[in-house]
This record gives C-alpha cells, structure tokens and sequence, in this order.
C-alpha cells in the first residue's frame, strides 16, 4: 500500500514546482531518524536478481555479496535460504521492484553486522524454526548509517530485531517486528549508545522485549500488541540510557500482560509524552493516557532529546498509519496481513507461538510472482520510464541526475514506485496547468473521480508509477474519470493536435 499521501507525500512540493536540496541528502525523500542520511548504493553498480536460488549468480545472496550495488528484482516470490545471509555495505535493497507479491526470504536470519550505509526498503525476513539455533532473524553488532524502511521480520529464534554494539545512526521505520518464537520468543533488543530510531513500527505477538533499550533511542509512533512479560523495558542495566518516547500506543491481545513499561532504574535518563494503553480487549480502540508513575523510578528529563524525529502523530492517528501503512505494504503477504487482522481485533486475536507453522499460518504462505518490466539496457529502470523521462532505453544511465535533485536517475525511480519525490517530467507542452489557462485536471488530490477540461477534443492515459498504462480514453471539453483507480500516484498524459501535457495526480 503507497504511504499515506498527506503525510508522505504532500510534504514534497510538487505542486508548488519547488524541490530543496539538503546540504545532506536523505537516503530516500521519506527517511527519518538517526539512519536518514544512509547513502546506500548510490552512485555504484546495478544487480538484478534474477531467481529465487539460494545461492549463485543471479541469487539475492550473490548480489549482497560484494559493496556498491543497487539491488532491483526482476523477480517475486520466496527464497528459500539454508543458512544466514551476511551484507556487505553500500548497498541499496529496492524490495518495492519485485514484482507480483513482493520478496520473502525465509528459513534462516540475516546479519548487517558492519553493513554501513545500507539502504533496505519493503522486504520480508521470515527466520522460523529451521534457522540457526540461538540466532535473530535480523541481526546487527556494528557498523553505522543503517536504514529499514517497511521491512517486515518475524519468527527470530533468539531476537527478531537485535541491535547490539557500536551501532552507529539506526533507523527502523514504518515495520513490523512479530511472532519471536517460543521458548525465546522476544522483539528484540535495541542497544546503542549512538543513536536507534525505531518510528511508526508495529511489534507484535512477542513475550518480551517490545524492545529492550539501553543507550540513545527514539521511540515514536509504534504500537505494541499482545506482549506478555515485557513491553518496553527501560534498561534494566547500569549502563546509561537516554531516551525519547512518545506518542506510542500498547494495546493488550488475548495473552496476560504485564505493564506497557518495565524493569525501570535511575540509569534510564527518559523524555516521554502521550503514550497511550488500551488494555481492555474490548474490539475498540478507547485508552488512556499512561500515567507518569506507571514507567517506574527513571530519571526524568523535562524536555525531549534533540533526536531526528520532529514530525509526530497522536497516539490514535500513528494506530491508522500502522494499520494502512506498516511493513512491506505495497501488497501484504498472508503472515502481515494476518498480524493486521489481530491488531484491528484490539483484544481478541494473537497468539505467542513456538513455530512458524503454527496454525493459522503454514509457514509464510503463497508470495506470488509477476511478469519483470523490460530493460533494454539493464541500469535497473525499465524501458518505460526512461521512455517518459527522455532517457536512452541502450544506455546505461542509472548514475545520472537528470533533474538535479541529488538522488540519482535509478533512485528517482525506486523512490517514485511507492510515490515519492520528482515522479514526473513534463516531456513537451505546457508546464504544470495553473487556474485560467485551458487545461484543467481537477480536484488534485481526489478522493473520487477527477475531472479533465480543456477545449475541443482530446485521448488521455493514466499511467502508474511503474508507466503502465492503467487506463485511457478520450473526450471533448470536460469529462470526469479515474473513479476505480486505488490510492496512489498517478502521471495523467492528456494528447491533442497541439501538444501533450503530463500532469501528476494524487488519488487519496
């Protein structure tokens, strides 16, 4: 599912004809926290992964293998793996490239260890039982500028989510954490005294650690449902800790729960604010604010941390978000669409288990795959949106910057896939249409229908993200249109003898 528009998407000034160059450039336009500025692959090689091997050329394995790459997916489906993957650095993991239904790598965990600037975007870890005894599905003892942005894990045999070490600058944002198994069966820890971001992220059907923090943390705008012993545990160490936490919500499933906030001491220096618990299992969501003895004998700050995170949500409206938005969410699978299911029941489903197939799941179900776009020349952007861009379809020319924006050709379009940034380049004709001139596309955003005027007769194609055609026709004056499309992004080409105009449309 695209990111919700008015809270991801409005931000960048398209419709104001304006784009800022940082003096630092974010690692994607979305990316936040203390991982934001991750550089990713960019600039390197392109690796298309091209089956769902285990191992050898063309494997996800092989392109993680060696620094410097973009890694697209011409590919959807699961890859069975049979012992961990490690990760070099400077990688970009495109996940929303996969066709079909997306990439699940199941039946052993993944280390990022060392993996500086990593860049790893709607992808799904799956460990499960077969996996390394005593490991975590994602693991992480050092390194620096490391970003996951709707990642969903699940099943670790030890922690699902560890961050452990001289991890410097982690962000862990728009996820879900789920299902740690049984007899260990925990979130993860999350422990660093250089900064973790863990924002908008959904832990769930995990006993403890909903994480377990020591260090420099932010927690914002997560939910939490169906823990047992622990929450978020506030240390529980001599080691100094120094955190903000806010606007996040607990909810209690079906499983007895200790309190949101545990294991408290002196050491833990905290900033929290309009954390919320709803832990009557009523099926509505209708809590209360957690009261300031309820988080134990910490020492308080009166003002947050200056940590990366400024854009906030209510506790209630980060609930909405998660619910639409968290993991790979461009197309669910059957294990996140389930863990959705038991979050939106708000008392009545979840489950702790012991294995990956317990019911109802067996294993991580059917991930269908889909037909790769073409690309002549293989730079990792299909012939298509070159085509729109005015790029050549024989020349490799991912590492340009064609609209000077700071992120590169191939990054301009694995951002745009799930709606963000400069998505469109006007080809030929006017620029932007603007009140008064004789082309109109209205209401821009819609929630319904849009209307396209301009005078005398015309052909117009809707094209999503990827370039594919997804509807067209034609008019003559004023006709409205586009009611069945879902919400996304949208490139409108609107054709007459005089010219062709591209305008970018929001569907809300």
């Amino acid at each position: 599912m695209i990111k919700s528009i008015t809270f991801r998407l409005i931000i960048y000034t398209f419709f104001l004809g304006i784009f800022y160059v940082q003096a630092q450039q974010l690692a994607f336009p979305t990316a936040e926290g203390f991982g934001k500025y991750s550089l990713g692959g960019r600039g390197g090689t392109v690796y298309h992964v091209t089956n769902l091997n285990n191992a050898g050329i063309g494997s996800f394995r092989d392109a993680i293998s060696k620094s410097n790459r973009t890694i697209v997916f011409d590919v959807g489906g699961v890859i069975n793996i049979t012992d961990r993957l490690v990760f070099s650095s400077n990688l970009t993991i495109a996940g929303q490239t996969a066709p079909g239904d997306g990439i699940s790598i199941y039946g052993d965990g993944v280390s990022y260890s060392n993996a500086n600037n990593t860049i790893t975007r709607y992808i799904r870890y799956r460990m499960g039982q077969l996996g390394t005894s005593g490991k975590d599905a994602i693991a992480i003892a050092d390194g620096h500028d490391i970003i996951m942005d709707n990642v969903s894990v699940s099943w670790g045999r030890d922690g699902t989510l560890d961050v452990n070490g001289d991890v410097t600058n982690f962000t862990f944002q728009d996820g879900i954490v789920s299902q740690g198994l049984d007899p260990h069966s925990t979130g993860g820890l999350m422990q660093s005294d250089f900064g973790t971001s863990i924002v908008r992220t959904l832990y769930i059907d995990n006993h403890t650690r909903n994480p377990k923090v020591k260090g420099k943390n932010e927690f914002v705008n997560n939910i939490i449902y169906n823990w047992e012993v622990g929450g978020y545990i506030l240390g529980d160490s001599e080691q100094e800790s120094w955190a903000n936490v806010i606007g996040n919500y607990f909810i209690n499933g079906p499983s007895d729960a200790a309190a949101a906030f545990t294991r408290a001491n002196a050491n833990f220096h905290l900033y929290a604010a309009n954390n919320f618990q709803d832990s009557n299992r009523n099926g509505k969501l209708d809590g209360s604010l957690i009261p300031t003895a309820s988080y134990g004998p910490v020492t308080w700050q009166t003002s947050a941390y200056s940590y990366p995170i400024t854009k906030i949500l209510s506790p209630a409206n980060a609930y909405a978000y998660v619910v639409k938005n968290a993991g790979a969410s461009l197309k669910r699978d059957q294990v996140d669409t389930r863990m959705i299911q038991e979050l939106t029941s708000l008392g009545t489903m979840g489950e702790i288990v012991r294995h990956d197939n317990d019911a109802p799941m067996v294993g991580v179900g059917t991930v269908n795959g889909g037909a790769k776009l073409v690309d002549t020349d293989q730079d990792g952007m299909p012939d298509s949106w070159e085509k729109i861009w005015g790029l050549n379809i024989n020349v490799a020319d991912n590492n340009g910057d064609l609209d000077k924006d700071g992120y590169t050709n191939l990054e301009q379009y694995i951002n745009c896939i799930v709606g963000e940034g400069n998505c469109v380049k006007v080809v030929t004709g006017l620029e932007e249409s603007k009140e008064g001139e004789d082309l109109k596309v209205y209401p821009n955003p819609t929630s319904g229908s849009f209307n396209i005027s301009i005078n005398g007769e015309y052909s117009y194609q809707i094209h999503d993200l990827s370039s594919n055609v997804v509807e067209q026709g034609t008019g003559n004056g004023t006709i409205a249109t586009g009611t069945n499309l879902p919400a996304g992004l949208y490139v409108v080409k609107i054709s007459n003898q005089a010219r062709n105009t591209f305008v970018k449309l929001a569907k809300e």
